[in-house]
């Protein structure tokens, strides 16, 4: 009815009359206390040099000499460097184990429901605590484990051998994600083929693409190996402790949540779709790939998209165990230049922005994936 609706557009333009009001309030005073004790106001700090030591970096960076925007942008991809492998590795381990649950073997069963209760009862804060100790209790560098040759551990972290990038990797990168995608078409293409020998010719694409490319090419390959000089390793690539242990922490963390989700999304599909697994001739693992987790994975998805999100957040606690994230970054800046409010919307607009990207890529795909099981 008309009336209904002017009073809905009514109440609404109440409610953003109110929102805005609240806002304006907020910033008018908000300017009139920074004004008093004379902090400056805006985001020109980002142009300053920033005197913050930051020992983990994927950009350059000279303290004193780089700006505060640029320790800004390391603090994000220090932030997205364990987000990312942590959500892939989450995602792995905690299928396994959410698999494991269902096991018809009953110790197998057991021992992934201890990893799962156990894991989710104890705060994710004492569980980064207790990694960090472990990795600090390593022998010094100069008494450091050789697992293998060319790897040390220690605790100033794990060094291994590093593949000198040169001008031709680019191109065989490409080549290699343009394999997996081939192959993975393949293989849906092949799963339910009788011959053996064309659903592993499905997975060829993945080497062969790559080699490819490097025959082609012909770059130079070039490894550099640690050394120990002194007190210290120098060359090679080195995980730090501090990330070995928040990425350690959070994957295993979350892998229990995830281990749950994925219990019950395979629990959720009828008994009846393995017993069909069983009569077409499939074995329990390839019904498992084929018809169950397929079906289950409507139910997967939503929760899995909160998890993703609750391990992003969940990496800001790794300024108690010292490794520069975002968070620490941004911390230690607005500390020194006194503009608290910039920085924490700063804080608060990257993290939005990684949330909003995270829940856009996995709707998009559970949208794709209820198309394609309607």
């Amino acid at each position: 009815m008309p009336s209904l609706r002017w009073q809905a557009l009514g109440w609404q333009a109440l409610a953003l009359a109110a929102v805005a009001l609240v806002i304006a309030t907020f910033t008018k005073n908000a300017s009139q206390h920074l004004a008093a004790r004379h902090i400056a106001t805006g985001f020109g700090f980002l142009q300053q040099a920033a005197p913050i030591p930051i020992g983990e970096s994927l950009l350059s960076y000279t303290p004193s000499v780089s700006s505060y925007g640029r320790a800004i942008v390391i603090g994000i991809l220090n932030t997205l460097k364990v987000s990312i492998p942590g959500c892939l590795l989450a995602t792995l381990l905690g299928t396994l184990i959410g698999i494991a649950r269902l096991s018809p073997i009953p110790l197998l069963a057991r021992l992934a429901a201890l990893y799962v209760e156990t894991l989710r009862d104890l705060p994710l804060l004492l569980q980064l605590l207790f990694w960090y100790g472990v990795f600090q209790t390593l022998p010094a560098p100069r008494q450091s484990l050789k697992p293998f040759p060319g790897i040390f551990l220690s605790n100033r972290g794990l060094r291994l051998p590093a593949l000198v990038w040169q001008s031709g990797f680019g191109v065989i990168l490409l080549a290699a994600c343009a394999g997996l995608v081939l192959a993975l078409i393949l293989a849906r293409r092949t799963a339910l083929s009788p011959h053996p020998a064309r659903r592993f010719a499905a997975f060829l694409p993945i080497p062969l693409l790559p080699a490819l490319a490097f025959a082609v090419l012909r770059p130079a390959v070039v490894i550099e190996w640690p050394a120990l000089h002194g007190f210290n390793f120098h060359g090679g690539m080195m995980v730090s402790p501090e990330y070995a242990a928040l990425a350690t922490g959070l994957v295993l963390y979350t892998a229990s949540y995830v281990a749950e989700i994925v219990r019950g999304g395979l629990m959720s599909v009828a008994r009846g779709q393995w017993e069909a697994g069983a009569a077409l001739g499939l074995s329990r693992a390839a019904a498992l790939r084929l018809i169950v987790l397929p079906q289950a994975l409507r139910l997967i998805i939503p929760p899995m998209t909160s998890q993703y999100l609750n391990l992003v957040k969940n990496s800001s606690l790794a300024v108690a165990i010292g490794y520069q994230d975002l968070v620490s970054i941004a911390d230690t800046a607005l500390n020194q230049t006194g503009q608290a409010i910039e920085g924490i919307g700063l804080i608060m607009a990257v993290y939005l922005t990684i949330s909003l990207g995270i829940s856009l890529a996995m709707n998009l795909y559970n949208a794709r994936l209820a198309r394609r099981t309607r």
